[in-house]
């Protein structure tokens, strides 16, 4: 539960309709445990002594995932492993932590980059939000099995499971700078 000055603030009902009567928790957990992975990260990033942020951005995605699948467990909801990285499953919906950006941007300005890992991008199309009918059929002769692998839901997460993307902006100075 969220608190606004002196009056404590529920969960919406966007929330509440995703995770039931975890709402609260999970709203609550998030910004928590993203703060926990910015520690962390900082602390990769000022031990390795480089300039580059590498260490920090690898090292942040990293504990993301795991301090999420920790909150899962902790509210005895599962957790399941897509390719190497836990992802905490609460109601059937998949937390997708994304840092889409360095300094702060509004949310209109996230995108996954061209260069996104073919495993987020097939994540994301096969359990993401559902696009808008194209404006053509494809014809099946002309359908690859490329195309067709885009679209396969991940049996790791269940056919039913929906990704509930949590974008936020971060750096290594500054920690995080939002969260949607």
């Amino acid at each position: 539960m969220a608190v606004s000055g002196d009056r404590a603030v529920g969960p919406s009902d966007w929330a509440i309709e995703r995770f039931e009567r975890h709402a609260g928790a999970v709203a609550a957990a998030i910004p928590v445990q993203l703060a926990k992975a910015h520690a962390k990260a900082h602390a990769a990033h000022l031990a390795a002594g480089l300039k580059k942020r590498s260490p920090y951005g690898v090292t942040l995605a990293g504990v993301v995932h795991e301090n999420l699948a920790e909150m899962a467990r902790e509210l005895a909801e599962p957790v399941r492993d897509v390719r190497g990285y836990e992802y905490a499953v609460i109601n059937d919906h998949a937390l997708f932590p994304f840092r889409y950006a360095d300094k702060p941007q509004p949310l209109e300005r996230a995108r996954l980059p061209a260069n996104v890992s073919p495993t987020r991008r097939r994540l994301f199309r096969a359990h993401g939000p559902q696009s808008p009918e194209g404006l053509f059929e494809v014809d099946g002769e002309l359908v690859t099995e490329e195309y067709l692998g885009l679209h396969e839901a991940f049996e790791e997460l269940g056919a039913s499971t929906r990704l509930v993307s949590v974008f936020f902006t971060a750096d290594a100075e500054n920690g995080i700078h939002v969260i949607y």
